[in-house]
This record gives structure tokens, sequence and C-alpha cells, in this order.
């Protein structure tokens, strides 16, 4: 009689589960953003205008949706130079915008990256500079010269006002024709630190100066909304200053005295 195959009492029965089914989203989303891709490589700039805001306008486009530029961009009715971005293509997934920018106004340079959907606008590693004489068609630094540079870590908001900024604008030989007949007036650093933007929009600062004729240390909070601000701080002269500015200064320290260190209080109002 033919020995039994079946297995011997006691001994165990083992079974191998089938291994589970592999999830083909991953391989979904591979072929739509692939799809995305193809789609805005060939699409034409111009279709950008169709995600920006009402208060901004755009024209003279080159180039392809994912990698193109507009020559003329303007905010509010104003002048904002060119503007150069090459395109995320996956945020698109998301009804979103993300993009390498490069922007150029006159000789003012700078360069990021941005995100943009209905909720607001987010913007890392936001740097360059030039000419600030160059940026007077936004309302900066009317009759002012110089030179500023931008180094913003990141910046957060909406279309209509700032909700996060962390960063430092620091400015350089700085004058105006109508202060000190345009002497050199120095260097100085805007900090804007971690928390700086409120939730009612204002914004807090730190001012100090960077070398020259000045010496400030000085804190500044700005209401957006009312275009309004306070700075409130120290000023000493340094050897090399400005004489068309000693009178002025000799007068202010005759209202608000000096400390030990020779420096004199200020709270200046100010309106944009």
């Amino acid at each position: 009689m033919p020995a039994s195959r079946s297995p011997s009492r006691g001994a165990s029965v083992q079974t191998r589960a089938a291994p589970p089914a592999r999830s083909r989203w991953p391989w979904i989303l591979i072929g739509l953003a692939a799809v995305l891709a193809v789609a805005v490589a060939a699409l034409p700039a111009s279709l950008i205008s169709h995600f920006l805001p009402p208060s901004v306008q755009a024209e003279d486009f080159s180039g392809s949706l994912w990698h193109g530029s507009a020559g003329t961009i303007r905010v509010n009715a104003h002048d904002a130079g060119a503007l150069e971005w090459r395109l995320h293509p996956a945020a698109l997934l998301q009804l979103g915008l993300a993009a390498d920018l490069h922007w150029v106004k006159v000789g003012f340079v700078v360069d990021g990256a941005a995100t943009v959907d209905r909720g607001g606008f987010s913007a890392q590693g936001i740097t360059g500079g030039g000419p600030i004489e160059d940026l007077h068609d936004f309302g900066i630094a009317g009759g002012w010269r110089g030179r500023a540079d931008l180094h913003f870590s990141s910046l957060k908001g909406n279309f209509s006002k700032l909700s996060a900024a962390v960063g430092d604008i620091t400015v350089s030989n700085l004058s105006s024709a109508q202060v000190a007949n345009g002497a050199d007036l120095g260097g100085y650093d805007l900090r804007l630190p971690e928390g700086a933007v409120n939730a009612d929009g204002s914004i807090n600062m730190d001012l100090t100066d960077t070398g020259g004729p000045l010496e400030i240390q000085a804190h500044i909070r700005f209401s957006p909304p009312e275009r309004t601000g306070l700075l409130s701080g120290t000023l000493k002269e340094r050897p090399g200053f400005p004489a068309g500015l000693a009178s002025q200064l000799d007068s202010l320290a005759q209202v608000r005295g000096r400390d030990p260190q020779g420096r004199i209080p200020i709270d200046l109002e100010f309106n944009f």
C-alpha cells in the first residue's frame, strides 16, 4: 500500500499569505505630473496672466508657461519691471503655482522662489538688490539715492497685506540732494525678526547703522493700512558728520538732551 502523502499527525501546515496588492496611486500621480509637464512646456507664457491678481497686469510675453517671461509688469498701474519664471508643474495638481523667479527693475535685480494659490502667497530665499532710485515708481525713498540689498528667508501674505516676514534690508551710500547738500549719510540695516508681523498687519523692525557719519539704534513700528510709522531710539554723530545737519542735530540735543554716552533719544512719527 503506498505511503500516504498527507502531513503527519501533529505537523503544522503553513500557508503563505498572498503579497498585498501594490497601490497604483504613486504611478498615477507620476503619470499626471508627466502629462502636466508636457502640457505646461507647450503652452504659451501669456497664460500666466490668468493666475495673476486683479492689481497685477503683465505684457510682452515670451517663452512657455513652464519657463517664460513678461517684459512689462504693472502693479496698481505702476511700472514694476520685468519677470522671468520657471514653474514647478507638480504644484498645478493642487491648483496653485510654484516657481523660481528672476525680477528686474532697471538695475535692481531680485531672485527667489514663490508659491501662489487662492489663499495668498509665500516666498523663500529672496536675495538681490540695486540702486534705490530704480524703485521710485513704487513711491519708495523718493528723492533718495544709494544701494539697497535684500535678504529674506521667508515672506507670506495674501494679496492685501503681509502675514509673516523674516529678513533684512541693507542700505549703503545713502544720500539726498535735499539733505546736507547730498552728502553721504552712510549705511543702515533694517531687520525683520521672527514674529515681526502682527495679526493687525503692523510690522516691527530694528534699525542700526553699518558705519558712516551717524550712529543709530532704533525700533520702527510701521502700520501699512494707515501708512504711518513710529521710529524710537537713539542717534549720535561721528567724525565726518555732514555740516549741513549739525545745526538740526544740535537743536534736537537741546530739546531732548543726551545720555551719558552722548546719544540723543528720538521719537519720530512719519507717513508714507
